[in-house]
């Protein structure tokens, strides 16, 4: 019997050393896309260099990579999201579980999967959010690394129409900006942030499934110029009111009120609050080998 034990115990050693890393999700940030290489390509390519074996998924939201960059700015979010569950639950490489990994505002949409469809599909194990804005913003003063026509139309939609219900529809980044000045109108009418963050009403299937993740990975750049706040990549923002003064996560009410259980997940040591000097999404290899690939994806 002990013999026994003991070649079984062998053959699940055996197995766990030859067992496939955990597959990894990669979601894109504004102005951004999925596949070449000077954008997520190239960084799905260093993720594959780096973990041999891995399956990783970029996720592309329309039919070729020039309407996923498109879908970036015009197609809403709710209908990314949607399309995105579809993609993960018709994988067959996912269907073990997987790491997800967001890019700037591909961070909050990742949480908004994980959220509603967490039921519904693998196991996702990790969910590391680069300089997402899980409190939204308030202010866009660069757009991120792009400078062209489009960002100046954004800009000025965003400065002077950003809850009109035809821009909440049409323009991604206005269903998360968030105008401190005026919250009770951002709770009315914001199309996809305020929901996902369950300030209109307690979507516990929300709670639930976020309470799933082993960990919530969230890390801000210090020197961020892009986005405002920089503190809403650790799920802050400014005190209601104001737009000076930052409430911590853990003084604001999403977390005294656990509207979404990350008071729970704290204390359940899944909250990761990581940092890295730069701008916007600017790390190094080796602060990503140290920080990200060998505490949470290998």
């Amino acid at each position: 019997m002990m013999m026994k034990s003991f070649f079984l115990f062998i053959l699940v050693i055996i197995n766990a050393i030859h067992a496939d890393p955990t597959p990894i999700v990669l979601w894109h940030g504004m102005g951004d896309t999925c596949c070449w290489s000077f954008s997520l390509g190239g960084f799905k390519q260093f993720l594959e260099d780096e973990i041999p074996g891995v399956y990783v998924l970029s996720l592309e939201i329309g039919n070729n990579t020039i309407e996923d960059m498109e879908n970036g700015y015009f197609m809403n979010p709710n209908k990314q999201v949607e399309l995105a569950c579809d993609i993960i639950a018709n994988d067959s490489k996912l269907q073990g579980g997987f790491n997800a990994i967001g890019f700037s505002q591909g961070c909050q949409f990742l949480r908004a999967l994980v959220q509603r469809c967490g039921h519904m599909l693998p196991r996702v194990k990790n969910l590391i959010s680069l300089g997402g804005q899980h409190q939204g913003v308030y202010g866009l003063p660069n757009c991120a690394a792009v400078q062209h026509l489009t960002c100046d139309y954004v800009r000025k939609l965003l400065n002077y129409a950003a809850y009109n219900s035809i821009v909440q529809h049409g323009l991604v980044q206005a269903t998360y900006w968030h105008d401190p000045l005026d919250e009770s109108l951002y709770r009315k009418k914001s199309d996809f942030l305020a929901e996902i963050n369950n300030e209109r009403a307690i979507n516990k299937t929300y709670i639930e499934n976020l309470n799933k993740l082993e960990h919530f990975v969230m890390v801000k750049f210090e020197d961020d110029s892009v986005v405002q706040p920089r503190d809403t990549e650790w799920f802050a923002f400014y005190e209601p009111g104001q737009a000076k003064k930052i409430l911590d996560l853990r003084d604001s009410p999403i977390y005294t009120k656990d509207r979404l259980g990350l008071k729970r997940m704290d204390k359940a040591g899944k909250l990761v609050f990581l940092s890295s000097p730069g701008n916007h999404l600017q790390f190094t290899d080796d602060w990503f080998r140290d920080n990200i690939i060998k505490p949470y994806l290998l």
